[in-house]
């Protein structure tokens, strides 16, 4: 996040100070392959479409407004799209649960208000207790040599299951849980949002919810489908009477 927030302020530094380096740089690169450079001052000519009728600009206004900031402004909407104020939170209060460096990411208030974030997984009785956990459980990973070499929050999730660690902290391990269950959630609405735009198209538009739901299941998890042979589907389908009989 921190990386996220840097890449931010050096867009916004190319905003403000960027034009006047970038445009000697191609002024220079032109001039090397003999490059015709406009005149920045010039009118702009449109080309390879109509020109609509307008106020008339300059080159100087067409590359540096129309394209330069456009494509500066658009990279700053995105990032501030994908990492807006809640998900950047969300992804810090989950960063904090990473077991490396003896669970160096580790701060109690930033995992409350995860949990905080979610009341209809953690009721007010639950934080209670899950903040009384939480100080007792970094001593115990802290002092465990099992839990000191994890690298991964999958990992802790495994390891503490397999230590019936999840018994005496069943907060935190409803935590970690969740934690591992939002990448994968959020991932696969929007492989299914994507494989939608491409199975339900203009010709398939009457396309049944049912009938969707079926070509969206093996298209999403081509991974899964792929590992099965086409003789066992065949299988399955013959041994379908009901079906059979309709056909």
């Amino acid at each position: 996040m921190k990386l996220v927030q840097v890449a931010k302020q050096r867009l916004q530094m190319l905003r403000e100070n960027g034009w006047e380096p970038l445009f000697e740089e191609v002024s220079r690169f032109c001039n090397v392959f003999e490059i015709e450079v406009p005149n920045i001052d010039s009118k702009f000519k449109a080309r390879g479409r109509l020109v609509r009728k307008g106020a008339e600009i300059t080159n100087f206004h067409h590359y540096r407004v129309d394209l330069f900031y456009t494509v500066v402004d658009m990279q700053l909407l995105k990032l501030n799209n994908r990492f807006s104020e809640s998900s950047t939170e969300l992804l810090l209060c989950v960063a904090c649960l990473n077991p490396s460096n003896m669970f160096g990411a580790y701060d109690k208030r930033k995992l409350v208000r995860l949990a905080e974030l979610y009341p209809a997984d953690f009721s007010i009785v639950d934080l209670v207790s899950l903040d009384h956990q939480l100080a007792t459980y970094i001593i115990d990973m802290r002092t465990s040599d099992e839990f000191t070499s994890l690298t991964s929050i999958a990992a802790l999730a495994q390891q503490i299951v397999k230590a019936k660690k999840n018994i005496v902290y069943p907060m935190v391990y409803r935590l970690i849980i969740l934690a591992l269950t939002l990448p994968v959630a959020t991932a696969t609405v929007e492989r299914a949002f994507s494989a939608m735009k491409i199975i339900k198209h203009r010709l398939r538009s009457k396309m049944s919810y049912a009938c969707l739901n079926d070509c969206l299941v093996p298209y999403i998890e081509k991974e899964v489908f792929d590992s099965i042979p086409n003789e066992v589907i065949m299988q399955h389908y013959q041994k379908m009477q009901s079906r059979m009989q309709s056909l």
